[in-house]
């Protein structure tokens, strides 16, 4: 199997990890909590460097995602709004629009983005919330268009030796090192299977995060409020 697979989203303007988990976790939360879309940044960050549902999990500060998300914006990948009334500027996805992406395979990029290298069975179990697909051959049928779009946003890696169902994954950052990818995924899970203190750690640091994007919602409610009484 070869290490590289080919790759041609676009050399000129491959997005790097930041941008991608930036992108994937606007497109998540719109179809989770679109009661809370468009986001704030504090939002964007807390969804960025989450501990569920990601592969890698990161830990971005609010500065590296305030600068990812105008990097996206001046990709026309990212709109910017200023709600009226509002303290804080929310952020939108434009993916759909960019790629001409249906709600399907729009959760398929989503997934890939998130989570890494997966199979057709896996992501037709992790896309329950974003789309749900009745079958794998469903699922496949979307993998397949991104595929067949020009340039491809996702490709299909051979099958790795005593696997019996192929991996893919999104190319938006170019071609996909197989070997770097697995290698850092082994090291990840190592890390993560003999550090339950770190673990913990990380799961207050969440927490942490949720309270005040909480704190963050209910200020500005109270100051929505304020302009009725």
């Amino acid at each position: 199997m070869q290490d590289d697979i080919p790759g041609s989203f676009d050399p000129a303007s491959d997005l790097d990890p930041n941008e991608i988990r930036v992108l994937g976790v606007l497109a998540e939360k719109e179809a989770l909590t679109p009661d809370n879309y468009p986001m704030s940044l504090n939002a964007v960050m807390n969804g960025c460097n989450q501990l569920s549902s990601r592969d890698p999990v990161m830990q971005l500060s609010e500065d590296v995602v305030h600068d990812t998300l105008q990097r996206l914006m001046q990709r026309k990948l990212v709109n910017g709004i200023a709600q009226a009334g509002a303290r804080v500027i929310k952020y939108e996805h434009r993916m759909r629009i960019k790629w001409t992406l249906e709600q399907d395979k729009l959760a398929v990029l989503t997934v890939l983005m998130l989570r890494g290298l997966q199979t057709a069975g896996e992501i037709r179990s992790r896309t329950g919330r974003l789309h749900e697909f009745k079958s794998v051959a469903e699922a496949e049928s979307a993998l397949q268009f991104l595929i067949d779009k020009y340039p491809p946003l996702v490709a299909r890696l051979e099958r790795a030796p005593g696997t019996k169902e192929s991996r893919y994954g999104q190319l938006l950052g170019g071609p996909i090192d197989v070997a770097r990818v697995d290698a850092a995924a082994a090291a990840g899970g190592g890390a993560s299977g003999g550090s339950t203190g770190a673990r913990v750690a990380q799961l207050e640091q969440e927490v942490t995060a949720l309270r005040s994007e909480v704190d963050e919602l209910k200020a500005q409610f109270a100051a929505f409020r304020q302009q009725f009484e």
